[in-house]
């Protein structure tokens, strides 16, 4: 499938996007999952077809549906969110390939710690109004600041998965 992207801003369409996360626990034999359920983001397609922008994720939104395990992960133990109350992904470049293969370079700040991330997501669902971006990459969270393990219970990479509707707003 090959996607025309009009250039112009984008806003994302947060009733339209999900952004979560999942990590093993227990010694790998438990997968915890959570979303954020406030999040935002804005982008524009330059002139050239490449593509900047910005996504927010409120920390105090994510949901495990475990009310206890969601105050821990808001604490300084991992997310902060009293000091650091947003995640942001900044894209520095997004330039579509191979058909519906979308490279993006950017930066990830969590805790307040900003690290590059490249990755890959695919163009679905593209037309001139709106455009769907979904993806699937890992982080390892122990590059933001968030170490706490106790008794090694939490082991390896974090996934994080998002399906990103965004409408165009101008030209």
């Amino acid at each position: 499938m090959t996607v025309a992207v009009e250039t112009g801003l984008w806003q994302l369409d947060t009733t339209a996007s999900t952004v979560g996360i999942r990590h093993k626990t227990m010694w790998g034999l438990v997968t915890v999952k959570g979303t954020f359920g406030a999040i935002g983001g804005s982008g524009e397609v330059r002139p050239d077809g490449s593509a900047v922008g910005t996504l927010t994720f409120d920390v105090a939104s994510l949901d495990t549906k475990n009310a206890k395990r969601d105050t821990h992960l808001r604490s300084a133990d991992f997310f902060d969110a009293d000091h650091h109350p947003e995640i942001t992904f900044v894209a520095r470049s997004a330039e579509l390939r191979d058909g519906d293969q979308v490279h993006v370079v950017g930066q990830l700040t969590v805790r307040g710690v900003s690290r590059p991330l490249s990755l890959t997501a695919r163009l679905t669902d593209g037309n001139a109004t709106g455009l769907t971006l979904e993806t699937e990459f890992t982080v390892d969270r122990d590059q933001f600041g968030m170490g706490w393990n106790q008794l090694g219970m939490i082991r390896g990479r974090t996934t994080v998965t998002a399906a990103l509707r965004f409408v165009r707003t101008s030209g």
